[in-house]
């Protein structure tokens, strides 16, 4: 598949492997084994890079999706790329849902995670890095002081920060070059669009997780739609009321209107946009149907060109929308 290079000098695949899903926020776990299955089955369609977190689990199991990567691509290790995130943990026992997040990137905590994570992934190295989330409690010169100490020692070869504000990058960076940041991204949520100026004078990549807003701009759902509210993050994300699908239909048939022009599928044209808007961006969407990680990936190959993608911009500017999950709040 195609390739793009985040930071100096990490190359990647135009399109990753979000693996959130297999574990965390989108229905009950799955067994380990077949969730190792099909993540292996992605790295033989054609994916090389592969996201996780520390924190991707169940209350019974917080970190069963880093040893799920781990153990699904040990045997290719050395032609994938692997992203895991340090930094935060999830209110289990507040029973809220979506749980309510406690950032905690003390060095003290980082180091600890980074073994864990080492271990986890069957891996000697972590080729990105991410903070999870900012810690109001922690500078971010320390935090990439810490970066730049664990690059030293080859335990990680790259690092970023996850829902990066510009006054956080542009200190951290100062201390250790970022490389990449992972913010929410979609047709439905472009706010981030404000930082690629920065992104691009301080050449640092762009992960855009969620690409799809959590999967609506598919066009698979319509109303009437039920998910678990216990294990469903879904069942409270305001896209998916019935109110929403009505007030999103100018967008879904726009998707569709492109998808037919393209020959492609109004999900592949959602990531599609944003590949070709920027050289630097790479979308992380997640399945767990073999299928619907083959179209994905198929995204990398639809050419859009400047003006197509400037039209759809102009359109998305001038387009009614509804609310669009935007993520939970940070325990204070």
């Amino acid at each position: 598949m195609k390739t793009r290079t985040l930071g100096r000098d990490l190359t990647v695949g135009a399109v990753g492997l979000g693996c959130m899903g297999f574990s965390h926020a989108y229905g009950a776990a799955m067994d380990e084994s077949e969730a190792a299955g099909l993540i292996r089955g992605a790295y033989d369609m054609g994916y090389r890079f592969f996201d996780t977190a520390e924190v991707y689990g169940t209350a019974e199991d917080p970190h069963v999706n880093e040893r799920i990567v781990g153990a699904a691509l040990e045997g290719v290790r050395g032609e994938v790329k692997i992203t895991t995130k340090f930094g935060l943990r999830f209110d289990i026992e507040s029973g809220i849902v979506p749980y309510p997040l406690i950032p905690d990137s003390r060095p003290e905590t980082i180091r600890r995670s980074v073994e864990e994570s080492l271990r986890r992934l069957r891996t000697d190295h972590i080729d990105l890095y991410l903070q999870h989330r900012i810690d109001p409690a922690v500078e971010p010169e320390a935090v990439a002081q810490v970066m730049s100490d664990l690059i030293k020692e080859g335990k990680i070869t790259h690092w970023g920060v996850s829902e990066a504000n510009e006054d956080y990058l542009r200190r951290a960076h100062a201390v250790c070059p970022v490389t990449a940041i992972q913010n929410r991204y979609s047709m439905m949520a472009r706010h981030h669009e404000a930082l690629f100026p920065v992104l691009e004078e301080l050449n640092i990549g762009f992960i855009a997780f969620s690409p799809m807003a959590n999967g609506f701009l598919t066009g698979a759902y319509g109303k009437g739609e039920h998910f678990d509210a216990k294990t469903d993050y879904r069942a409270g994300m305001p896209q998916f009321t019935d109110e929403a699908v009505e007030k999103n239909r100018a967008l879904l048939e726009l998707l569709e209107t492109i998808a037919r022009e393209k020959g492609a599928t109004s999900a592949q044209i959602s990531l599609a946009w944003m590949i070709n808007k920027k050289p630097y961006i790479v979308p992380i969407p997640g399945s767990r149907k073999p299928e619907r990680m083959r179209e994905n990936l198929g995204a990398g190959e639809i050419s859009l060109s400047p003006a197509e993608v400037a039209d759809i911009d102009s359109a998305l500017d001038g387009m009614e929308m509804s609310a669009v999950f935007g993520g939970t709040a940070l325990k204070k």
